[in-house]
């Protein structure tokens, strides 16, 4: 009987080593860094890093927008100011009365046509004796 019971602690012994045996390739092979979780894992923390850079210089990039934006907008108002005070001060001024446009109910005539002719050639005779 006693050998019966060795016999079954060994198989049992012989049975957890083999289970361990498999479970330890298995783990390897999940922790594998090219074809496992590891490798993801791995894959992961590389992007994490690339996100944050990315991150990092979208918030500057933002700043200096937001701060370029703020001047921009102070000019504006600084503008507007300016133009208003301008629009002011030109009720001041004495308006001059413009003529009146001829009204245009009363279709206008063609004009009519000239006899004496529109270019006309002097001929400028030089004597000898007047130029002298």
């Amino acid at each position: 009987m006693e050998i019966f019971a060795d016999l079954l602690l060994a198989l049992g012994a012989f049975g957890a080593g083999a289970y361990c045996l498999i479970l330890g390739r298995r783990l390897n092979r999940f922790n594998d860094l090219e074809k496992g979780v590891g490798g993801a894992v791995a894959v992961l923390s590389v992007q994490v890093d690339d996100l944050n850079k990315s991150l990092v210089s979208a918030q500057e990039t933002a700043a200096t927008s937001a701060k370029t934006l703020t001047e921009l907008t102070e000019r504006a108002e600084d503008m507007s100011r300016r133009l208003e005070l301008q629009m002011a001060s030109l009720h001041d001024i004495p308006q001059d009365k413009e003529p009146e446009a001829p009204s245009r109910e009363e279709p206008l005539e063609p004009p009519k046509p000239s006899t004496t002719p529109m270019f006309s050639r002097r001929v400028q005779s030089i004597n000898p004796e007047e130029a002298v």
